[in-house]
């Protein structure tokens, strides 16, 4: 390795401080010596995420405090996006022995073979590789209810309204947390005229409960058909959740489980760590959830 190359690779550890380096690098492995999670067997709602080799460890910190603070015991699904190795598939069975795990060649062939008669969708499907976010979670759903969960969030303490919702058989919405603002590939104005409904504003998918008849395929093809949708990769996933939602019936959860860019707040539930401050999901989530006890309660 040269010198160049060398300098290049301690900026890049270090760029966010010693503390973020030492709480991914050396804290964030320990998730792998706590207890496997045995119960996820609930079917009142499903959980379903969709991982990949960059964050599979991230996403088993997010499954197992949502499962550590919640004291739920939802039935689980892992879906890898075709890049996790045999290893990293027996890792995740270790963890969650109940868990559905998903791979890539057989969501391909039981998904591509259900969207023939969309042809948007299928080529949707084909080419953006987030859509098994969309179609595969749907396909693979076992409940009428779909707790929708990304690998960059952290819970700290029970989750109690967006729990409430879930389990509230009168409860009949979609319910995300809120964004910063809105992230759409889609002109809301270009929605109204042509569809009759107005989209939900800040609309984020990244936590939320998601009713599994609103993720109808003749809606998503007809959303795929909108002049300029395909546009920002991840924001087209998002989209069409938020349009789905929309068309359904949503509102946000409530102010506490809002994206935050800025310090976090003291006792909220839970944080998304989105892309601009995924390093605060190790210098301040994982920090924080190690001084509140969350490894050693987990320890075998």
């Amino acid at each position: 390795m040269s010198l160049g190359s060398l300098v290049l690779r301690v900026r890049q550890k270090y760029q966010h401080g010693f503390q973020t380096a030492h709480f991914r690098d050396t804290v964030r492995p320990r998730i792998l010596a706590t207890k496997p999670i045995t119960q996820t067997s609930d079917r009142t709602c499903e959980v379903h995420v969709l991982t990949c080799a960059k964050d599979w460890l991230n996403l088993i910190w997010t499954l197992k405090t949502f499962y550590h603070y919640s004291k739920r015991q939802y039935a689980l699904c892992i879906h890898d996006d075709g890049t996790l190795t045999e290893n990293e598939h027996a890792v995740f069975q270790h963890h969650f022995p109940q868990a559905r795990i998903i791979d890539r060649p057989s969501a391909d062939a039981k998904v591509l073979s259900e969207l023939q008669a969309y042809p948007r969708c299928l080529e949707f499907r084909k080419t953006n590789h987030l859509a098994p976010k969309v179609f595969d979670f749907a396909s693979y759903l076992e409940s009428d209810r779909m707790l929708l969960l990304d690998s960059d969030i952290l819970f700290f303490a029970e989750p109690t309204e967006l729990l409430r919702r879930i389990e509230d058989s009168n409860y009949c919405l979609n319910t995300v947390n809120g964004d910063v603002s809105s992230a759409y590939t889609v002109d809301p104005q270009t929605v109204q005229a042509q569809f009759g409904f107005l989209v939900i504003e800040r609309f984020n998918s990244g936590l939320g409960l998601i009713h599994k008849q609103s993720m109808r395929l003749d809606w998503i093809e007809e959303f795929l058909a909108l002049p300029d949708i395909i546009g920002h990769f991840w924001r087209i996933e998002q989209t069409l959740y938020a349009l789905c939602s929309s068309r359904y019936g949503v509102e946000l959860l409530p102010d506490e489980y809002t994206v935050r860019l800025e310090e976090n707040k003291k006792g909220l539930p839970s944080r998304h760590y989105v892309g601009a401050i995924r390093h605060l999901m190790y210098a301040e989530g994982m920090r924080q959830l190690v001084r509140q006890g969350f490894l050693k309660a987990l320890q075998l």
